[in-house]
């Protein structure tokens, strides 16, 4: 059983969808769920947004960092 309630991986969507489906998947969230995010760059600006809408709702950790891949853990606090 995987550790992630659910997982997105950005590279399959098309840019102008992703941020809609993470925070669409992160929503689905129950606290103390977690999400795995797999991207083809650093989501960096997606953090930001999420600081931004998100305050002190959520966790961030990298996994993996580039740089082909990069993976973040996403959890619902």
């Amino acid at each position: 059983m995987s550790k992630f309630t659910a997982q997105v991986d950005a590279r399959i969507y098309p840019p102008k969808d992703k941020h809609n489906v993470i925070f669409d998947t992160f929503s689905k969230l129950s606290k103390g769920e977690k999400m795995e995010l797999i991207n083809d760059h650093d989501p960096r600006p997606l953090h930001y947004q999420m600081l931004a809408e998100y305050t002190d709702q959520f966790e961030w950790e990298y996994l993996e960092e580039g740089p082909e891949v990069w993976r973040v853990v996403i959890g619902k606090k």
